[in-house]
């Protein structure tokens, strides 16, 4: 089979797996929000609701596209997919066992957080094609954010890759033996989780699409099709991201079933289904965040980044690259750094 017919099967698969996929964990988060909130939530489309999410996809795709009269028009329309595609493209790389994977690459970690970062350019056109102020405020907001919680995000994952002297994704999450990384980098889980949670823009960090004080943020003039974009970028980026948590940091597909690395199909189904279980539980403690905690001020949220979390993460790196050249019992001294990250947090919530 030609190599260019063998990549569109491949991409056309991961399409048809991330509109599904996005689809369920819309219909996921309205239960589990109504749970928390003692409410039923979606229950007449379908047994329980659960065909509300084609129901709005449907909607969404009849709905007419609008957009203002005096919009940049061109960088109106492209910023959705400018969104979307960088986020699509970091599952070129991630592997959900041994051997489901659309690439395996060597630059593989770096790759993904390359693209990661790229969403930033779309949100900044989508602010600035709309020509409305809250737009404008929703875009710069979200620029400011997403390059503020880069930095603690990319220095988080350097501590895992100097223990696997590796970037390949495969050889990181079989390097997890006997135990997950997240034991000996609790604090670059922490800053990994939370400065992810900044990046997709997820409660309490959802600053840049603040009903309260922009409307709809860089999406208030966006209707349709192209508000939904936005709304799939979303949520494929948050399975992207709790896959990559699980990769780095909680075993990938293996952990503590070892024998999942084998390469029968019986074993890479049983791989395949471990590691979603592992991904699906990060993503209801996302939901779950949702339906606890208060949104912050602009002012919480910066301060938050750049006085806690780049130190600590720069803390983290050190520790690690120390432990690497003298030895892995100064990893003690991460755990004793993250107990001071959470007392640093909780005093400052207490003193508010």
């Amino acid at each position: 089979m030609p190599a260019w017919i063998d990549a569109a099967i491949r991409v056309a698969i991961m399409l048809f797996f991330v509109f599904n996929i996005v689809m369920v964990l819309i219909y996921m988060e309205r239960k589990v929000l109504a749970h928390i909130q003692q409410r039923l939530g979606p229950m007449r489309t379908g047994f329980h609701g659960i065909l509300q999410s084609p129901a709005d996809a449907i909607k969404l795709m009849v709905k007419e596209d609008l957009a203002p009269s005096s919009a940049d028009k061109w960088v109106f329309r492209s910023a959705p997919y400018l969104v979307f595609v960088p986020i699509f493209m970091m599952f070129v790389a991630i592997p959900f066992s041994s051997s489901v994977v659309i690439r395996h690459l060597d630059m593989g970690l770096f790759y993904l957080v390359a693209f990661s970062s790229l969403s930033i350019v779309g949100m900044l056109m989508a602010g600035w094609g709309s020509d409305n102020k809250y737009a404008l405020l929703g875009g710069v907001r979200a620029a400011a954010q997403l390059i503020s919680y880069e930095l603690p995000l990319g220095i988080s994952i350097l501590g895992v890759a100097l223990l696997t002297q590796s970037l390949r994704l495969g050889d990181i999450a079989s390097a997890q033996y006997p135990l997950p990384f997240i034991f000996a980098q609790p604090l670059g889980f922490v800053i990994f989780i939370t400065a992810s949670l900044a990046e997709m823009s997820r409660t309490p960090f959802d600053i840049p699409v603040a009903e309260s004080e922009l409307v709809g943020g860089p999406l208030v003039e966006y209707s349709g099709m192209r508000w939904a974009v936005f709304f799939l970028a979303e949520y494929a980026n948050l399975v992207a991201t709790s896959a990559i948590a699980v990769l780095i940091f909680l075993g990938g597909w293996s952990w503590p079933f070892y024998a999942l690395e084998g390469v029968g199909w019986l074993m890479q189904i049983l791989a395949v289904a471990w590691f979603f279980t592992k991904v699906f539980a990060l993503i209801f403690v996302v939901f779950w965040l949702r339906g606890t905690l208060p949104r912050l001020r602009i002012d919480q949220l910066m301060t938050f980044a750049w006085k806690l979390l780049i130190p600590f993460s720069f803390v983290n790196l050190l520790l690690t690259a120390a432990a690497v050249i003298y030895g892995t019992a100064i990893l003690a001294l991460v755990w004793v750094a993250t107990a001071c990250l959470g007392y640093t947090v909780y005093a400052y919530a207490r003193s508010r």
